[in-house]
């Protein structure tokens, strides 16, 4: 198990979570998703960190939503944490960003199509948080080797976390080989399937990434299977009106259901 502070449960033999909306679009939202993830993990006993992201930086369109202002979403995430006790992790997207989301966050995740930049994960290692890298669709769960070693070069004590999303599959979707998640474990940090965005259709000609948000129980119970640590969910009170990434978010009503069967589906390869 990954030893962020605050994380709860930790005595579970079960999975942990990573979920949360796409991007923090008000102080409002924020606190009643996690509100709501708590209540439910806390009685499955699952280890919870809640997600989201302060500034969405890879978008399609120029005039796709970005987020609500630094500083404001920064301290949301603040506030959930200190609300509920629970860790919060999100993204960064350039070296300088490190430092500043690190005063209000537990963990950094690092973007997919980021994985590779060789400062950006030096600047995460050099904060002390744990540092969460999105394997890139353009490469296998091997490879990834190279960002953990990165990262514990700068600092041998960072907690590393890997998470796969996907490889690219054509031009606008993409497929999970799941054999990058025993790969991935091979270099001993814990391994996070993150079942939305590896159901993304992106590069859609209108503009806006698509989804098949009906395949999240089958990445995740797959995933499950084959021995990841963590799942990585993004959710929603209505995806259709989420400002980023509804096409492939879970509803939040859905979510309680999907983790009664995924413990199962745990307890069952125990």
């Amino acid at each position: 198990m990954i030893s962020i502070p605050k994380l709860k449960n930790t005595d579970s033999t079960s999975f942990f979570l990573m979920a949360g909306p796409c991007a923090i679009e008000g102080r409002d939202m924020a606190l009643r998703i996690a509100e709501h993830i708590v209540t439910v993990t806390d009685r499955l006993r699952i280890p919870y960190i809640f997600k989201g992201s302060y500034r969405k930086a890879n978008r399609t369109k120029i005039d796709s939503f970005t987020g609500i202002g630094d500083e404001k979403a920064l301290k949301i995430l603040q506030e959930v944490s200190q609300t509920f006790g629970i860790p919060t992790v999100t993204d960064i997207h350039e070296s300088h960003e490190a430092a500043l989301a690190a005063e209000y966050v537990d963990v950094l995740q690092i973007p997919a199509f980021l994985c590779r930049q060789t400062e950006l994960l030096a600047a995460a290692a050099r904060t002390g948080k744990a540092v969460n890298v999105k394997k890139g669709q353009f490469l296998s769960g091997a490879s990834m080797k190279f960002a953990a070693e990165k990262i514990n070069e700068v600092n041998p004590d960072a907690q590393v976390i890997l998470t796969d999303r996907g490889n690219s599959f054509g031009y606008g979707d993409l497929v999970v080989d799941y054999r990058n998640l025993p790969e991935m474990a091979a270099f001993g940090v814990p391994v996070v399937m993150d079942c939305t965005h590896s159901l993304q259709q992106p590069n859609q000609t209108s503009g806006v990434t698509g989804g098949k948000p009906k395949l999240i129980e089958t990445i995740a119970k797959a995933a499950i299977a084959v021995g990841a640590d963590g799942l990585f969910i993004e959710t929603h009170f209505n995806p259709s009106e989420a400002k980023s990434d509804g096409a492939n978010m879970l509803p939040l009503d859905q979510l309680e259901g999907l983790l009664e069967r995924l413990v199962r589906v745990r307890e069952a390869i125990l």
